[in-house]
């Protein structure tokens, strides 16, 4: 069955990093277009950065552009946001997104806390 599997989330204190990874299985991972969303508490849930198929096109959220790279490795079916310079407002809970236009499909993973506080 279709998984996506996220781990690296945290505790870390502001001005540090994280690194994310979403291990997908049970689908075409290189079919599809990976999302990094995040949802902090009493909020909406919010697309942080997305990248193509390929990985050759990326974007962000203006509020982490220059602070968090999303990459992926077909080869390995996964998709990593790496996350620096964190801020206390960036605490949420990051899910991983499988996405393919061509026929409307969303796979979700389950979402791993990050918590950015002295």
């Amino acid at each position: 069955q279709v998984q996506l599997v996220e781990s690296g989330g945290g505790l870390v204190q502001p001005g540090g990093s994280l690194r994310l990874s979403c291990a997908a299985s049970g689908f075409t991972f290189s079919w599809y277009a990976m999302n990094w969303y995040r949802q902090a508490p009493g909020k909406e849930r919010e697309l942080v950065a997305t990248i193509t198929s390929t990985g050759r096109t990326t974007t962000y959220a203006d509020s982490v552009k220059g602070r968090f790279t999303i990459s992926r490795d077909n080869a390995k079916n996964t998709v990593y946001l790496q996350m620096n310079s964190l801020k206390p407002e960036d605490t949420a809970v990051y899910y991983c997104n499988a996405h393919r236009a061509v026929s409307q499909t969303n796979y979700w993973g389950q979402g791993t806390q990050v918590t950015v506080s002295s």
